[in-house]
Order: C-alpha cells, then sequence, then structure tokens
C-alpha cells in the first residue's frame, strides 16, 4: 500500500486544494493530511487566521473522496507527524521546490504544479478589496 502524505492550513476549501488532494489519491492508495491546528495556522498567517476554525476544516477535509484520514498537528512543520507516519511520499504545491519540502531528502517527494489564481490568501484579498 502507497501511503501518500500532504499537509497545510486548508483554511478556505478551494479548487487548488480539491486538484492537490485528488492528485495525491491518483499516486496511491492512502491519502492522509496533515492539517495545521488553529494556533499554528496564526503564528504562520498571522492575527487573523485561520478563517475556519480547524474541527470544521477537518470536517470538510474529511468529506472529499480523494482523502482517506486527517490528523490536526500543532506544531509549525509536520516533521513529527511525517516521521510518525512513515509516508511512501510527500506531495506539496507547486510554490515549494522539493528541496523546501519538510521531510526531503529523507522521504521522496512530488511537487503538485501549482494552480493559478487559487490561494486562500488571494481569496481573502479580493473580498477585502470589494
Amino acid at each position: 500500500m502507497t501511503v501518500v502524505f500532504t499537509n497545510g492550513c486548508f483554511d478556505i476549501l478551494h479548487r487548488g486544494h480539491v486538484e492537490l488532494l485528488r492528485y495525491c489519491s491518483s499516486i496511491g492508495d492512502q491519502v492522509v493530511v496533515g492539517l495545521n491546528s488553529d494556533d499554528s495556522v496564526t503564528r504562520l498567517k498571522g492575527p487573523t487566521r485561520p478563517i475556519v476554525c480547524q474541527d470544521d476544516r477537518k470536517v470538510l477535509l474529511e468529506s472529499l473522496q480523494f482523502v482517506d484520514k486527517v490528523i490536526i498537528f500543532c506544531d509549525d512543520t509536520p516533521i513529527n507527524l511525517i516521521k510518525s507516519l512513515g509516508p511512501d511520499i510527500i506531495v506539496k504545491g507547486g510554490d515549494y521546490s522539493v528541496n523546501e519540502v519538510v521531510g526531503y531528502p529523507e522521504y521522496e517527494v512530488r511537487i503538485f504544479e501549482y494552480v493559478k489564481g487559487q490561494s486562500t490568501t488571494k481569496i481573502v484579498n479580493c473580498l477585502i478589496d470589494r
């Protein structure tokens, strides 16, 4: 069984997230998502985030057919979670390069091409600008 791991805030679920998760599902048998806790999202993104609480983000991700398991983590990086899971492949979005991905070079890393115009920050900024 090939276990694929990805992680992120998934603050406002959008097409880019769905396409990333669909890709994860296409290259493995089980998709595990490491979900940043509310506290870690605030540390990473600032005091106005998250917009959606971790329990709600977890429910949304678990409802997707491409996702087998969602694990909330509180650290700034998912390295401890990765080490405990030992996934076969780690997938990150195209805003990363392979050598920037936590877990590289110990684990195989694949980069999913960024879906143009799809980011929570862009969505939030568009709403603010209206």
